[in-house]
């Protein structure tokens, strides 16, 4: 089969098409025909090896030290049909359409994967039904994007009439984050660049504020919950513009920040949420469901083929993707 293989630490053009061996599913595994996969900035900081400090040594001594070898494929999100089921295997079927979350394994830069069929956790891979209204691009990027903002925006408990601002709304996390906020029934302000403010619009923002012409943290507004995606604003400015009780949600956070974070959440009645998410069956099962009913509704900026995932990876780097970049393979 062909795969995008990882060949060392470093810049995009480390990323080769080659042919490699096409896996043979164990007892409790599927094997998948995958037909599109995410490129997400999670996999470009991987490549890069460029990761907060608490993860970067050990990411190193788990992949290895001078280049990659446990892992050798990227891609942590992908949408394809069950090729082939292993002997253990009840709950799917060959023909099956699925999406799926490959966790610390990644593997979806690829034309097939092998993928754990039962409910798991730490990490690891775990499946749900492809939504029958999504193309395959659009079912590959809700995943990780998915499962990341669930994550948050429960750990933040987030209340009807609640105010919440998203910073960095329009990339793969922050649109499905918004659109997960207003199905809770909180108001929304997203915070982006001037390009996709009409887009954030149409997914139902109530408010929307241009990072490139306005800093949220001046204009005097507060909020019950914001959630940093890209983990750039100001700490205290934006602890400052949360109401009494507030939250506020890292989703990318420095180590300092995380200090600053726990030592804020002790001294004051404001909570710093940081912790990530772990792919759970269930938590896709959910996102599956809401994206069939179209209560939720991935943003596609662009597709590329498989042999063009260098080219893919130079483009999310950019920072001006609108939602989310996808391979088809």
């Amino acid at each position: 089969m062909k795969a995008v293989v990882w060949t060392r630490y470093g810049l995009p053009d480390v990323l080769q098409l080659e042919e490699v061996a096409t896996p043979t599913p164990k007892d409790n595994e599927v094997l998948v025909k995958i037909h599109a996969t995410g490129v997400t900035a999670g996999d470009c900081e991987m490549r890069r090896l460029q990761l907060p400090l608490g993860l970067s040594l050990p990411m190193r001594l788990y992949v290895g030290l001078s280049r990659p070898r446990r892992v050798t494929i990227l891609g942590q999100e992908l949408a394809g049909e069950v090729a082939a089921v292993g002997h253990a295997v009840t709950n799917f079927a060959v023909g099956d359409q699925l999406i799926a979350a490959t966790g610390f394994g990644f593997g979806a830069y690829a034309e097939y994967a092998c993928l754990p069929a039962g409910a798991t956790a730490g990490g690891t891979a775990t499946l749900a039904p492809k939504p029958a209204n999504l193309t395959y691009a659009e079912a590959a990027t809700l995943p990780v994007g998915g499962l990341e903002a669930l994550h948050f925006l429960r750990r933040a408990n987030v209340r009807r009439g609640e105010s919440l601002l998203i910073n960095g709304a329009g990339g793969s996390i922050g649109t499905l984050a918004l659109q997960l906020a207003k199905h809770y029934g909180a108001e929304v302000t997203a915070v982006d660049s001037t390009g996709k403010l009409a887009m954030l619009r149409e997914l139902g923002a109530d408010h929307v504020v241009d990072f490139t012409q306005e800093d949220f943290t001046k204009l005097g507004r507060t909020y019950d919950i914001i959630f940093d995606v890209v983990g750039k604003s100001p700490f205290s400015r934006t602890l400052q513009a949360l109401k009494p009780g507030g939250r506020y949600l890292l989703g990318n956070p420095r180590v300092a920040t995380l200090v600053r974070g726990w030592w804020a959440t002790k001294t004051s009645d404001k909570q710093v949420i940081s912790a990530t998410s772990e792919p759970r069956r269930a938590d896709l099962l959910l996102i599956a469901e809401l994206a069939a009913a179209g209560t939720l509704k991935p943003v596609v900026d662009r597709t590329y083929p498989l042999a063009q995932a260098a080219a893919a990876h130079r483009y999310v780097e950019t920072g001006q993707k609108t939602g989310s970049v996808a391979l088809v393979i």
